[in-house]
């Protein structure tokens, strides 16, 4: 019998490129995860998992393409069949993964509206859970708080899709392209109000796009934006150096 504990043992550097790079992905899985151990999310489980979980917006390297490229491929995005499983297993692995996986959020409202039901098979959760896990899990994400009000307003719960693009608003500051899809969102719900004021913003930041303007101008809700105001430096410059004396019986005595 060979002795193996008298072997040597090999040094990491000679361990094959995959099994280093295995070993490394575990370890910052693991960092990660420990970030929503324990973080409950009321009626829709808990955020903790095997892997991850990750965040769709800046974990974008070896963890994402891990995911994509086993249970969220084109075909299963594309809702045509699964690729591990059942097409809704692939999906849920992928939103346990990355809860704010705005791609498979998507394929996720998709797959329930094709089914007519909130649970698809395969789901662990409702569609109403996987937004609520994604928002609990980065609160501060917009675009996911943006596809949950969509979906709240198409099945009748117009009044918290508000309170979600109302948060999104109050977050977005000058970024044109949340701007811009938060007056999208908000046209899809009815609020050509505020889908007004969202594409006169963001034309004011920059944007081109005439998607949203075409939008209102079929619905007849379009207007021109106001002119802006005259700048103060300008009406300031345009006043006299300096003012006319005051009177002498105004003076101080």
């Amino acid at each position: 019998m060979t002795d193996t504990a008298s072997r040597p043992k090999t040094p990491s550097r000679h361990r094959p490129a995959a099994a280093r790079r295995m070993a490394a992905l575990m370890a910052l899985c693991f960092a990660s995860g420990a970030q929503a151990l324990n973080q409950e999310v009321p009626g829709c489980g808990n955020l903790s998992n095997a892997f991850g979980p990750w965040d769709y917006r800046i974990d974008r390297g070896e963890p994402l393409m891990l995911v994509e490229s086993a249970h969220f491929t084109p075909i299963v995005e594309a809702l045509v069949r699964g690729a591990t499983g059942k097409l809704g297993q692939d999906i849920d692995y992928t939103l346990r993964a990355f809860p704010n996986h705005h791609r498979a959020l998507v394929a996720a409202a998709r797959l329930a509206d094709r089914d007519k039901t909130p649970q698809p098979q395969g789901f662990n959760y409702s569609i109403d859970c996987y937004f609520e896990r994604a928002i609990q899990f980065k609160p501060e994400d917009t675009t996911a708080r943006m596809l949950y009000a969509d979906w709240l307003a198409r099945h009748g719960q117009r009044d918290i899709a508000m309170k979600q693009l109302q948060f999104v608003e109050a977050k977005a500051g000058d970024n044109p392209i949340t701007v811009y899809n938060l007056g999208l969102v908000y046209f899809q719900v009815g609020d050509h109000a505020s889908a007004l004021r969202m594409a006169h913003r963001a034309a004011a930041l920059g944007v081109t796009r005439p998607e949203l303007t075409t939008q209102l101008k079929n619905a007849g809700k379009w207007t021109e934006a106001p002119p802006p105001a005259p700048a103060a430096s300008a009406a300031s410059s345009a006043a006299p150096a300096s003012g006319p004396a005051a009177p002498a019986s105004a003076a101080t005595p």
